[in-house]
């Protein structure tokens, strides 16, 4: 990690658990600020720093850029689900095609099972709230499911444990997400989703360091 990549990373973190309060004291002008500023840092740290693959960080800062797009989307103030969904279905595709460049590691597949399994029961709640009141979106946010359990299971063959960690922890904060939208709302889980996001999104950058 360069000295520059060590600030944004800092100045990420910070401004990552102001929106985090914003999140928690919705509405709040600052979360259209905060939110998509947290990105624009972590592409700054991950163009900054030392990579161990350039060709994965090429596909990460691509992800990074795309999920750029989705926060701004998914904005309170804008809330265009769609487009929002899509960036951030492209963004798990870069991050999956990011994790197979970098080459196979020699971590255990034996997990990915159970943490399939978790996903798997969190979708079908998912698809379920969705075929009862959105049938338009069941198509996407199946294909979306799929894609993100692929980047999911790419982590694990790639063996990377702090990429994993990531990749775990934003298919995490996608079912509090699809779960808070669709199945039923809870005070607590823009807020988890948003922490578990952005932890997501530094591991994510961290991993490309090794």
């Amino acid at each position: 990690m360069t000295s520059v990549a060590w600030i944004a990373f800092a100045v990420a973190g910070a401004a990552a658990v102001a929106d985090w309060r914003a999140v928690w004291t919705r509405p709040s002008p600052r979360e259209n600020v905060l939110k998509p500023l947290v990105l624009v840092l972590l592409i700054v740290v991950a163009l900054a720093l030392h990579p161990a693959d350039g060709t994965q960080r090429a596909w990460f800062v691509v992800a990074l850029v795309l999920s750029f797009a989705g926060d701004v989307f998914l904005l309170p103030d804008i809330d265009r689900f769609v487009p929002g969904l899509a960036s951030f279905l492209l963004a798990h595709v870069a991050y999956v095609v990011g994790f197979l460049v970098a080459g196979r590691g020699n971590a255990s597949l034996v997990p990915l099972v159970f943490v399939l399994a978790g996903l798997a029961l969190s979708a079908q709640q998912v698809v379920r709230g969705i075929a009862r009141s959105h049938r338009d979106l069941l198509g996407p946010v199946i294909v979306y499911i799929g894609v993100i359990s692929t980047m999911v299971a790419s982590s694990y063959w790639h063996g990377e444990v702090v990429g994993i960690g990531g990749a775990v922890l934003f298919a995490m904060s996608d079912s509090i997400l699809a779960t808070d939208r669709f199945v039923r709302q809870r005070r607590w889980a823009p807020l988890a989703v948003m922490v578990t996001y952005h932890v997501a999104q530094a591991l994510l950058v961290l991993s490309l360091v090794r």
